[in-house]
């Protein structure tokens, strides 16, 4: 019994003395934020107009995005509507300097004043 009273403070110094060596710290890749201003009602209908010249002309937009996001929510109304009926989502164009209808003519061709619903 003398003898494991004896090992335990040894064996508890040796312990001690053996830290594990600290793990390396893993940087994370620098996360792209976007500067450009989210979209108001205002720019919302020069892109709907400039993208999708067939249909009505927006009547109210509200956008939405999260803070330095590459996307933009959009709910809008057309015509004489001002209720928020339609979504569209606006990217970051190819110049990385301004907006562009994602899923443009799917969106043009559900909002063409020409289309008909059956």
């Amino acid at each position: 019994m003398k003898k494991l009273i004896l090992i335990l403070p040894i064996m508890a110094l040796a312990a001690c003395g053996e830290e594990p060596a600290p793990a390396a710290l893993e940087t994370a890749a620098p996360v792209e934020v976007v500067e450009l201003p989210a979209p108001d009602q205002e720019l919302f209908t020069a892109v709907f107009a400039e993208t999708c010249p067939d249909a009505e002309p927006v009547a109210t937009a509200v956008c939405r995005r999260g803070m330095g996001a590459p996307t933009v929510a959009c709910e809008f109304g057309l015509g004489d509507d001002d209720v928020l009926r339609h979504d569209a989502t606006l990217n970051i164009d190819d110049t990385g300097e301004g907006w562009m209808l994602a899923d443009a003519e799917n969106i043009c061709s559900e909002h063409d004043s020409h289309h008909v619903d059956n």
